[in-house]
């Protein structure tokens, strides 16, 4: 049985197909943000086989999975790698019409060459074929980032991290760029005051300095942002249910951290005003530095507290929220932008209801200095799909300037998402080419050109200057 997946994919007119292989498809990849592991990078790690660089950590397909009535300990527990694939193996039919179905079948085309539909009967064919090319060179996590033609990769990274695995990286002459990201999410967290303390620790000792007030921690956090910085960092991160900007006065967030390293409880509106000091503080670092400063938006996490309490963080209990954004958003950009301290910035928003929200908070905070300044982000997460992509790209064209758009990245822990790239760009082109063949927009093929290497590439590659 032949798959789907040929070399037209998603590409509905005769303008599609010219527009994405005559000008997308070749063009390298900036994944300016993701989540793979720079030790694998660094150790030119070969996968011992197809569960273990495909489902290792894959909560997309484990949700899928318990919905398709697999139990726990057949997704995540002691069963072997291969029972492991046999049963994403039998759930992948049923996923017609997820997304999981198009990048299960793009990520079998390339770089695997298999072009075969993943079902319980092809399961044992394509496990062994996959399996025998992850052994060779080609097909190491620098052999596959060279295949995709990966040009530069963010990976996210504490403060307290060593960075060591990006500097064994660049002192392997690796073609592809390595850049560590700044996520100081830690530093927020003081909702849980054990694992606030234990982090104030790390950072005291990687830093190099006691941290005995705000003041430290401030001077801590700059200590290591210049360390990042010399390693090549240029973005920060967060991950945010919502943008915290009460007010606040430097003598109230003194006493609160005070109390926090004391393990004396806080109030609601104290861990709210603390949170909103270090966002704040967080972003004038990033300002100083020329940085580009993300925030990912609007996830609900860890709702299955039986199941995090089994398998933790990141394991597939997670959903949209439905929190109001805009007045806070409004709020905590305005001030930056008002003591000119507001970086480039990119936005990603997880609800959809809130698609126009972002859109119109862009316009609000350019500076017509630097062009697409303020971004928002491609869909996030739940949103990272064809119907997510389009309305994501509807409304920014609507309501900003498509043009601009930095485009895609991946957002994933695994070596073989990088078809990512390719489904948004054959996204885009066709988005176009239908807009073209209705009426709606002229067929100027050096404007669309110009469109189309800008979103996938050149946008990127200029905004962040790597």
């Amino acid at each position: 049985m032949s798959t789907f997946i040929h070399d037209d994919f998603l590409l509905s007119n005769d303008i599609a197909r010219k527009l994405y292989h005559d000008y997308a498809a070749n063009l390298p990849i900036i994944d300016y943000h993701c989540h793979i592991p720079p030790q694998q990078i660094a150790e030119d790690v070969n996968f011992k086989n197809l569960t273990e660089i495909w489902l290792y950590g894959d909560h997309y397909k484990w949700r899928a999975m318990r919905t398709n009535g697999i139990p726990e300990n057949e997704i995540t527990g002691d069963v072997s790698d291969w029972d492991k694939f046999y049963n994403w193996a039998k759930t992948v039919p049923y996923t017609l019409r997820n997304p999981l179905y198009h990048w299960t079948h793009l990520e079998l085309n390339k770089p695997f060459g298999i072009k075969t539909i993943l079902n319980q009967n092809t399961a044992k064919t394509i496990w062994d074929e996959c399996n025998a090319k992850l052994q060779s060179p080609e097909f190491s996590c620098k052999g596959l980032i060279k295949q995709a033609n990966v040009e530069v990769i963010c990976t996210t990274d504490d403060p307290v991290d060593s960075l060591e695995y990006h500097q064994m990286i660049k002192d392997s002459g690796f073609e592809t760029k390595v850049f560590p990201t700044w996520r100081a999410d830690k530093a927020m967290a003081i909702d849980n005051l054990d694992d606030f303390n234990v982090y104030i620790s790390k950072l005291a000792e990687t830093s190099g300095i006691t941290i005995q007030n705000y003041a430290d921690l401030l001077k801590a956090l700059q200590i290591r942002q210049d360390f990042f910085a010399e390693m090549g960092c240029k973005l920060s991160d967060h991950g945010l249910d919502r943008f915290f900007c009460d007010d606040f006065t430097a003598q109230e967030i003194e006493a609160i951290f005070t109390k926090a390293i004391n393990k004396q409880a806080l109030t609601v509106a104290e861990i709210l005003k603390y949170k909103s000091a270090v966002l704040y503080e967080l972003a004038v670092m990033d300002h100083n530095k020329g940085w580009t400063q993300q925030f990912h938006i609007g996830a609900i996490r860890n709702s299955n507290t039986k199941m995090y309490n089994e398998l933790g963080p990141d394991t597939g209990f997670d959903s949209i929220g439905d929190d109001l954004v805009a007045k806070d958003l409004s709020k905590f950009l305005n001030r930056l932008a008002t003591e000119d301290k507001l970086t480039k910035t990119i936005l990603y928003n997880l609800n959809p209801a809130h698609n126009e929200v972002y859109a119109t908070m862009l316009g609000n905070f350019q500076d017509g200095k630097i062009a697409g300044k303020i971004q928002w982000g491609s869909g996030w997460w739940f949103l990272d799909q064809k119907d997510g992509m389009e309305k994501q790209m509807n409304a920014l064209s609507n309501l900003g300037l498509l043009s601009r758009f930095v485009g895609m990245l991946t957002d994933s822990r695994s070596f073989l998402s990088y078809s990512r790239h390719e489904y948004f760009r054959r996204i885009l082109c066709n988005l176009l080419a239908e807009d073209v063949e209705k009426g709606i927009i002229p067929h100027d093929k050096e404007l669309l050109k110009e469109y189309v290497e800008g979103i996938c590439y050149y946008n990127a590659k200029n905004y962040f200057n790597f």
